[in-house]
């Protein structure tokens, strides 16, 4: 049947990245994959925390099956943003294990629904949806963050990749810093014929 056949398709992603994404906070100390690194201060472990927020409320509420663990509401203003950073109180294991646990609730509510199975989702301008939808919401969802934590892995340590198995090869700095001058100048050199469109080249 093709609704099982792609039920299991984007359920076996969505795994896969779920895995991916606690794969980026591993073999790090507790500053790293706590504090913020970009303006907006997003943060490894924050990232963690902020999917399994949103993975059990979206496996959750939206279908009558509400996570057996206790969730900030969505629609409290006060609390907006605190799912996407982590306090000093809170530790990586519960963080982790948190998900890990989100995991399990989701995927027995994948497990018991069909594809066409009727959510309701609140928060959407259009809230009346299907597990479909929300499966491929949170699959894409997770692989946004999950391509946000790489790049603040690679920031970190210089670590990249999909996957442990799939981990990019390390190379000295040598390497990295004469890949980088070589993008640098294709840049430069696009700047200085695009006759004024966007911005210009550095001066030298």
């Amino acid at each position: 049947m093709i609704g099982d056949f792609a039920k299991e398709y984007l359920h076996s992603d969505l795994r896969q990245m779920r895995e991916a994404m606690l794969w980026k906070v591993d073999g790090l100390g507790e500053y790293d994959i706590r504090r913020p690194l970009t303006m907006t201060g997003t943060n490894l472990l924050g990232l963690v925390k902020h999917l399994s927020v949103w993975e059990s409320r979206y496996f959750g509420e939206v279908f009558d099956r509400p996570s057996p663990e206790p969730l900030p509401r969505w629609d409290d203003v006060g609390e907006r943003g605190a799912d996407l950073w982590v306090t000093e109180h809170e530790t990586r294991e519960e963080v982790i294990g948190r998900y890990r646990r989100v995991w399990e609730h989701s995927d027995a509510t994948i497990a018991a629904l069909t594809l066409d199975s009727p959510g309701f989702v609140p928060w959407w301008p259009r809230p009346d949806v299907q597990l479909f939808n929300v499966l491929v919401h949170m699959l894409t969802e997770t692989g946004r963050h999950v391509g946000h934590a790489d790049i603040l892995r690679e920031q970190l340590d210089g670590s990249t990749g999909t996957a442990a198995e799939y981990a990019a090869p390390p190379h000295d700095a040598a390497f990295w810093e004469a890949h980088c001058a070589r993008i640098e100048r294709a840049a430069t050199a696009a700047a200085a014929t695009s006759g004024g469109r966007g911005d210009a080249a550095p001066t030298p």
